[in-house]
């Protein structure tokens, strides 16, 4: 059976180049990057120059990028750790409808267990935020601001600087999860005027258990850890130097190969999405055509639950998603296609597929061959769907 992967927004592959340059670091140069003597220090000659490749790629100084286990733990200590700080003065909350559950449930966490007011800001249609929304929302007391990006399930991409700078005139600080956007488009914190952006290594072919936490020069940041010094004491815990050299090489080449890929996806994105919705009735493309991540495609099916169509697709050797990898099993239609005021049921019938590198256009003539049938049977059995 053919094995077909379409899901990369959940993770990717590790590319052998980053390998390669990962396996010295676990094996002859393995010191601790705290330790004094030559194999500490070997390794920390590592991890600095690491990142100051991957501070170049975003524009930022750096010492102003932090080392994280992942994106989720990046939004955690960008959404608890400069709230908590500001909280005496400061102790509103915005975010916006969208965001990815790393960033929703600190805010709810905030809300809930430490009194802090929080306001969600709706999006429309295609997943956009109007800064006129953000203004009515932002008041004396809001502490942070935080936007995706890129959306992990629809692939919207959102303007951020303009809400950047509205956040700033009211004295409140902007963060943005750009997980999904480093590596597949510009990412300029400079430019964007962002206080705080996460990024990780395992969506861009890097490995797993690796990202990191852009701050702003002069941002005070409350540690969410205790017990060590790396990271200037904002980030303690022994530094996954391997990991680390890994996402800087990860990036180089994501960058080297970003607008080639770019227009290569693009095309067989839109060549996926057009002959799906030529020979399949009732499907509905979910976010924007054109102002989104190339790699990401999100389809309502209508009338079909999205797991029994994942499911039916994995046994024909097709891997896709029903959205985000880390609610994977909900019962619940997706929230991020709730907020763009989709129906219930037709957000409940929404499959990610989400390109990489290798897909061919072979691969995609294969899902195109099998896809029909499949929602064909599906909606045979289901009591949902009226034609």
């Amino acid at each position: 059976m053919r094995q077909i992967y379409l899901d990369h927004n959940a993770t990717t592959p590790v590319d052998p180049e980053v390998v390669e340059v990962m396996v010295p670091y676990m094996t002859k140069q393995f010191g601790n990057a705290s330790s004094v003597h030559s194999f500490g220090r070997e390794a920390k000659v590592a991890l600095e120059q690491s990142r100051e490749k991957i501070a170049e790629v975003i524009n930022c100084a750096p010492d102003e990028l932090y080392f994280t286990s992942g994106g989720t733990e990046s939004d955690n200590i960008a959404i608890i750790g400069t709230s908590s700080y500001r909280k005496n003065k400061r102790d509103h909350i915005i975010v916006s409808a969208t965001e990815h559950h790393a960033v929703l449930e600190p805010a709810e966490y905030l809300h809930e267990k430490e009194g802090y007011a929080l306001d969600i800001l709706p999006v429309d249609s295609e997943g956009l935020i109007s800064v006129d929304d953000l203004r009515k929302l932002l008041t004396g007391k809001t502490s942070l601001v935080s936007v995706m990006h890129a959306n992990n399930e629809t692939g919207t991409i959102q303007e951020i600087a303009p809400l950047a700078v509205a956040s700033h005139e009211a004295g409140a600080l902007f963060h943005t999860d750009a997980v999904q956007a480093v590596g597949k488009i510009p990412v300029d914190v400079r430019a964007m005027d962002v206080d705080l952006l996460s990024l990780t290594a395992h969506k861009i072919y890097g490995p797993k258990g690796i990202g990191a936490l852009y701050i702003r020069q002069g941002i005070k940041v409350n540690p969410l850890f205790f017990g060590g010094s790396q990271e200037k004491k904002r980030r303690p815990g022994t530094d996954n130097v391997a990991g680390v050299v890994g996402f800087a090489k990860a990036l180089e080449i994501a960058e080297s190969r970003r607008e080639a890929d770019l227009v290569s996806m693009n095309k067989l994105a839109n060549y996926f999405i057009d002959t799906v919705i030529k020979n399949i009735p009732d499907v509905v493309l979910n976010g924007p055509m054109e102002n989104r991540v190339a790699p990401t495609i999100n389809l309502s099916f209508c009338g079909i639950e999205g797991e029994s169509i994942v499911l039916s697709l994995d046994l024909e050797g097709i891997a896709c998603s029903s959205g985000s990898a880390c609610t994977s099993g909900a019962t619940e239609p997706s929230h991020v296609l709730v907020a763009m005021g989709k129906d219930r049921i037709d957000a409940q019938g929404a499959i990610r597929f989400s390109l990489g590198r290798s897909t061919t256009k072979e691969e995609l003539d294969y899902v195109l061959s099998k896809l029909p049938a499949v929602i064909e049977r599906l909606r045979a059995l289901s009591p949902m769907y009226d034609k």
